[in-house]
């Protein structure tokens, strides 16, 4: 590669650098979403339409399926009491199909327990396991947890068999947070008495939101008639609402703050519940936080600030590095044209000689030794003639006398 083609890297580099000078460090890089429900048997359609609309807003807000853990322990749409086989409905009016033709089920049925969602908070998973089932986080990914089925205080029932308790969800987030496997975290849970799950959280960076208070229930939104049950809970279809006509799209600027006012008695018929405390900045700075920032999908670029605060000295440092080689550069082409003149000089020298010496051999003809032998014989004969003349001469003078 020519130095001069060198040169063109160090200044593009600081082009680079004047234009992330400005970047800010990004706060989260990534969003995933665990959504999960817990309860089985037709009578709980609502429990499965529950987490099925956060599925769909999610996805709709640019979540991908490889960074969505869905857990659904039963299959109401193939359930033989359907009236409309195939489907899940979050509305009366059925004008959204949330099952649909394009759902990506991570755990189903029997898989759904709370040993396989512990072990998927917290990565405690076999060689085994499929990528697809494993919440492959980091220290710079937001985290929405949804859950929905029936609990009580400070427990939440799995498929009727089992229960997590608040204590249980409480070090399973811990352990997350010493093995940097979250940013931040939204936990939303409705259920009966669902505020008591999140009053044993003590790790940092979780906001934490749930449908009743310590004695309350949670009330499901309406019915289907044809269906037969209730196809949405108050909590749910309330925040979906909020989601759907607030925040239209990833450039959205509504607040969690915003959604959480949202929540009023009238509405849900419980006193929803909120907890800030466990944030840094407390409830200022949880309520200032982009519902895009859980919901969406934002990829931000993270910038390493303690090189930002020496940019000045690196561009310094680049431009004397450029200068020193763009002198090299002089110098290497004044010694290139140097030699490139004395090369031009010896060739037309080189030239000229050859030119000559060309000419000289169309004069001169190689002497052979057949040449050599004639012309030594011609000169002999030509003295012998002259002797012989000699010779004659001298008798006739002497003749004459």
């Amino acid at each position: 590669m020519k130095l001069s083609n060198i040169l063109r890297l160090p200044a593009l580099l600081g082009a680079m650098l004047l234009g992330t000078a400005a970047v800010v460090e990004a706060e989260h890089t990534s969003n995933w979403a665990v959504l999960v429900c817990t309860s089985r048997f037709w009578f709980n359609y609502r429990h499965l339409a529950n987490v099925l609309s956060i599925y769909r807003t999610v996805k709709r807000l640019g979540i991908p399926d490889s960074q969505i853990i869905l857990m659904l322990p039963d299959d109401m749409a193939c359930n033989p009491r359907n009236a409309f086989p195939g489907t899940v409905y979050s509305n009366a009016d059925r004008a959204v199909d949330l099952y649909g033709d394009n759902i990506e089920v991570d755990y189903r049925g029997y898989e759904v327990t709370v040993e396989n969602f512990i072990r998927l908070l917290t990565d405690r998973v076999g060689d085994e396991m499929p990528r697809s089932k494993r919440l492959l986080t980091d220290d710079r990914s937001n985290i929405l947890v949804y859950m929905t089925g029936h609990g009580g205080n400070e427990f939440l029932k799995f498929q009727d068999a089992e229960e997590i308790g608040a204590f249980d969800l409480a070090d399973a987030f811990e352990q997350m947070w010493e093995k940097k496997r979250y940013h931040e975290i939204l936990f939303m849970i409705d259920t009966c008495q669902a505020n008591t799950m999140y009053s044993k959280l003590y790790s940092p960076n979780i906001i934490a939101t749930g449908s009743s208070e310590l004695d309350q229930s949670s009330y499901s939104h309406h019915a289907d008639n044809d269906i037969g049950v209730a196809v949405i809970d108050r909590y749910t279809y309330y925040n979906l609402e909020f989601l759907e006509n607030e925040v239209k799209d990833t450039s959205s600027k509504k607040t969690v703050g915003d959604l959480f006012d949202s929540y009023t008695y009238e509405k849900i018929h419980s006193n929803a519940g909120v907890r800030y405390d466990l944030f840094p900045g407390g409830a200022e700075a949880a309520r200032s936080r982009l519902v895009t920032d859980f919901f969406g999908n934002v990829q931000n670029v993270e910038v390493d600030g303690s090189k930002n605060t020496t940019l000045e000295e690196d561009l310094l440092a680049l431009s004397k590095t450029i200068a020193a080689l763009r002198e090299r550069a002089g110098e290497e082409e004044a010694i290139s044209a140097g030699k490139g003149n004395a090369t031009r000089n010896e060739t037309k020298k080189k030239t000229k000689n050859e030119t000559l010496l060309t000419h000289k051999s169309q004069f001169a003809k190689p002497l052979t030794n057949d040449d050599w032998l004639v012309k030594k014989l011609s000169a002999l004969g030509a003295v012998v003639g002259c002797a012989v003349l000699w010779q004659m001469g001298s008798w006739l003078e002497s003749a004459q006398k």
